[in-house]
């Protein structure tokens, strides 16, 4: 069992995970903007707090061996809001667990995020924002897995997945719930080594491929 910090935990991915991770023996750390977003999960190892992320949140990573960092702006917010969640949190973030000692940091970025120019979309500055948060995380000296999952779907999940780009870009996606299977995955990984995993449906189990 592990101390866990989900940022983003009432998230489409990170509800998902919080589940996943509380079920797996985990104590979970939730910090959240709106609490009763994750009212109806009853677990005696889930502790939620409001949390704005625009504000100091250095104090959920005291006692806490995992960090995740799922959190997002959404697709509903402008650049402004991209950039103070998807980058700036994210940086702070990275800032606080290194602060506390924390283990392991666990970043969930996107497909995209490798190369920005190389994609052309409307959605650049979240690819840009999630670029400069995975390098800030790179060159932190913490020990990290960052994810960077196809575009995400809202189908139940297979456990299976490709880490290769596939060549037909229709296929470069992916369930929600498969990202939310790999974040409890690499929390169970065991190992210091630092990686990059591209994240798509295919037909090997999660469990190898991190």
């Amino acid at each position: 069992m592990a101390n866990i910090l989900v940022i983003g935990a009432s998230g489409q991915i990170g509800k998902q995970a919080t589940v996943k991770l509380l079920d797996a023996g985990h104590k979970v750390l939730a910090p959240v903007r709106s609490p009763d977003k994750l009212s109806d999960i009853q677990n005696d190892n889930l502790s939620v707090v409001e949390q704005d992320l625009e504000k100091d949140f250095s104090s959920h990573f005291e006692g806490i061996d995992v960090a995740v960092f799922t959190a997002g702006s959404g697709g509903n917010t402008g650049a402004d809001k991209t950039l103070m969640i998807d980058l700036w949190a994210a940086r702070n973030a990275v800032n606080y667990a290194k602060a506390a000692g924390t283990s392991k940091f666990i970043m969930v970025s996107s497909i995209g995020a490798g190369d920005p120019d190389s994609v052309d979309s409307a959605i650049k500055p979240y690819l840009v924002a999630k670029h400069m948060a995975d390098e800030h995380l790179i060159n932190s000296g913490l020990h990290h897995i960052i994810l960077r999952p196809g575009t995400l779907q809202n189908e139940p999940g297979t456990h299976l997945v490709r880490t290769d780009m596939p060549s037909n870009k229709d296929d470069a996606v992916i369930p929600r719930e498969d990202v939310a299977t790999a974040i409890v995955e690499s929390v169970a990984k065991e190992g210091s080594e630092n990686t990059i995993t591209y994240l798509f449906k295919g037909d090997t189990p999660i469990s190898q491929v991190l």
